[in-house]
């Protein structure tokens, strides 16, 4: 654990001269959607589990991001050897609409009682479109804005390395890989419009103390940067129990120059959780938006347990 939150400490000083923001999507609930970012984490958990999330960000801000996340993924140990997940992501901001869907694998190391090295890979396509709808002079068009409407269709690569304990986690992983260039051709005299994916970085890791008061309390950090900016996330909730189960949870978050958010879930039973989180706007849109909603929905599966059969020698089977 000593080594974990080194690495992290490392991460946050290495990029802690450097601004704010990225382009890849951000969400309070990053914890439960770490397969999109880490394959890795892949199935490392038991069942077969998907969970979508809806994020809109900067209430009231014309054009400000608009995301959609949907992961599926499934513990095939009892097949084969590891996970198999489907990441499927949407962004819509201003005039750009983005799809990434990516087909993940993770293949699991036993670590002993240190945990669950998972090693994965996610392979997949990104689409990126525009529709600019421009209002320049009347007499005449401006050579400075983008292009024509747009759409085009790229390759993405994403790995990770997911550590799984008995009450942490840690992972370290990249996206883009491929750094994916898409580009218009130029019309109407205006400038060719495009997009370039930068690869990014993040380590993640998670502390739960299971026993505090009548409940548990647990601790995460996410931190992104493509070495030209960065953002933290730290969020800590605490989880009401009942009987030994946990009926629901309520914490803080604080995201470095962007946001300090509340969140609040629910375990309506043992497969299903709900959960809604409001982000208080403190950057310079502060005057203007009205905060960040977001909402998740997490449903798990889980295979019956084989029953184990005895075979008898066929010398005893008429005793």
């Amino acid at each position: 654990m000593k080594l974990i939150f080194n690495l992290l400490a490392l991460l946050f000083v290495c990029v802690n001269s450097l601004s704010f923001a990225q382009q890849d999507k951000l969400l309070t609930h990053f914890m439960y959607d770490r397969m999109s970012i880490n394959p890795g984490e892949t199935g490392l958990d038991e069942g077969i589990c998907a969970t979508t999330i809806y994020r809109n960000q900067w209430d009231k801000v014309n054009g400000a991001p608009n995301s959609a996340v949907l992961n599926v993924a499934g513990n095939m140990n009892r097949f084969f050897p590891g996970g198999v997940g489907i990441s499927f992501y949407h962004d819509a901001i201003g005039f750009s609409r983005q799809n990434n869907l990516l087909l993940n694998y993770s293949y699991p190391i036993s670590l002993g009682n240190v945990g669950t090295l998972g090693a994965g890979i996610g392979v997949g396509m990104m689409s990126y479109a525009m529709n600019p709808n421009w209002i320049p002079p009347q007499t005449q068009n401006d050579p400075s804005l983008p292009g024509a409407n747009f759409s085009a269709i790229s390759l993405d690569l994403n790995f990770g390395l997911f550590l799984k304990g008995s009450n942490y986690y840690a992972g370290l992983s990249s996206t883009h890989l491929s750094e994916s260039e898409i580009l218009s051709t130029s019309t109407f005299g205006l400038n060719p419009a495009g997009y370039s994916t930068a690869r990014h970085y993040y380590i993640m890791g998670g502390y739960k103390m299971p026993n505090v008061g009548n409940g548990a309390l647990d601790f995460n950090v996410m931190m992104r940067t493509e070495f030209v900016k960065y953002s933290v996330d730290i969020n800590s909730r605490y989880f009401l129990k009942k009987d030994g189960k946990e009926l629901g949870y309520a914490g803080l978050t604080y995201r470095t120059s962007d946001a300090l958010g509340i969140m609040v879930g629910y375990n309506a039973f043992k497969n299903f959780t709900a959960g809604y989180s409001y982000d208080l706007t403190i950057n310079k849109l502060s005057s203007i938006s009205r905060g960040s909603h977001e909402m998740f929905v997490k449903y798990c599966y889980y295979l019956p347990i084989p029953p184990k059969t005895k075979a008898a020698h066929p010398r005893w089977l008429g005793e």
